[in-house]
């Protein structure tokens, strides 16, 4: 149980602007990270371990991309007691992102708006932190999974953006318990163009190409987790699914640890939030509203991917129940982001109680 109630804390940090307060943030939490300190909001994890891709999460409940952009904030943390941890986006060159404002509370809605747009210091650098973090050597015999999540540039043509993926995906290779594809993004111009057919296709068969290598290379086949958007049809479900499962699947359409899916990103979609302060900004809103149409998604990939292809839950949990829904929904997994915003890091044992009481029953 961490020292210092976030409720203390949330006051202080909702008066500042929304980027700065993040920013004191992960600049409080990486200061604080290798020292004693990391009890003000460090939590004993929940132990719930679950075989997943071929991974031994630790617990089902861990930390979605976007908070830890830079991978600087690592091992504190995996001290809020998350079973994985999944920091990035990064893209192969340095990039400031979109202009500022571009974040916004919907604090009635237990919501956030951003449109950042994969700000973050590069490849090198992620890389370089990511080398320096400790917390495999703290685990114990089943320490946290990381997840390094990747991305291309701005500046790249979507028409090339293959390449950056595959220039990120080489620098992460050796460093990852599994690297997620981001392809879901509203805030890099065109990036949800690559979940359609054909180019979903063509980037999945050049990932899975250079993964083959890399993992001739240095001896591990890493899972490749592909994240897709909340603002899809049932049709472009389907679709999604079945490129998948020409991956991550085998003859007798059984996952075979190739590949999986996170669902979801953020959403495009204002119905929800429809009137309040900042509802019309553009960018993506996560939180408490995205819940639902997470969900769907989870459910619709589920019965189009079978009983065993491997499914990360993420958007709208804000309690022990929501993500109890999301693996009701068909996720093996979760992941929360705008919730420890609102709720702070107790809400990360909460969520993994209630899913270790779920599968008690």
């Amino acid at each position: 149980m961490s020292l210092l109630p976030y409720a203390v804390a949330r006051p202080f940090l909702f008066g500042l602007d929304p980027e700065a307060a993040h920013e004191l943030t992960l600049h409080s939490i990486a200061k604080l990270q290798h020292s004693p300190l990391t009890c003000l909001y460090g939590n004993h994890r929940v132990d719930d371990p679950v075989t997943l891709a071929g991974l031994h999460f630790p617990n089902r409940v861990g930390l979605a991309a976007g908070l830890d952009k830079n991978a600087a904030c690592i091992d504190g943390l995996a001290a809020m007691g998350f079973g994985f941890v999944e920091v990035g986006t990064v893209t192969p060159k340095a990039q400031p992102g979109n202009p500022k404002p571009r974040m916004f509370r919907l604090p009635t809605a237990n919501a956030l708006i951003n449109r950042l747009g994969f700000n973050n210091e590069g490849l090198d650098a992620f890389i370089a932190n990511v080398q320096r973090a400790r917390f495999r050597g703290k685990g114990g015999a089943h320490p946290m999974l990381l997840g390094l999540n990747i991305g291309k540039n701005a500046s790249t043509p979507i028409e090339r953006a293959t390449d950056d993926y595959l220039t990120c995906l080489e620098g992460v290779y050796p460093h990852a318990d599994y690297v997620t594809v981001n392809i879901s993004s509203p805030n890099t111009q065109n990036l949800r163009s690559l979940q359609s057919d054909e180019a979903l296709d063509g980037l999945l068969g050049a990932v899975a190409e250079r993964r083959e290598t890399l993992a001739q290379q240095t001896g591990r086949r890493i899972p490749i987790f592909v994240k897709i958007a909340p603002d899809l049809d049932d049709t472009q479900i389907e679709m999604i699914a079945t490129t998948l499962m020409r991956y991550g699947a085998d003859s007798a359409g059984q996952a075979n640890n190739a590949f999986g899916v996170i669902a979801t990103n953020t959403t495009l979609s204002r119905e929800a939030v429809a009137g309040l302060p900042h509802a019309k900004e553009a960018g993506g809103l996560s939180g408490a509203p995205v819940l639902a149409s997470s969900n769907c998604v989870i459910r619709r990939l589920r019965a189009c991917l079978g009983k065993s292809f491997p499914i990360i839950g993420v958007g709208g949990i804000l309690c022990g129940a929501d993500a109890v829904s999301k693996i009701q929904a068909g996720a093996n997994v979760v992941q929360i982001y705008t919730g420890l915003i609102y709720k702070g890091p107790s809400l990360v044992r909460e969520a993994a109680m209630a899913i270790k009481a779920l599968r008690s029953t």
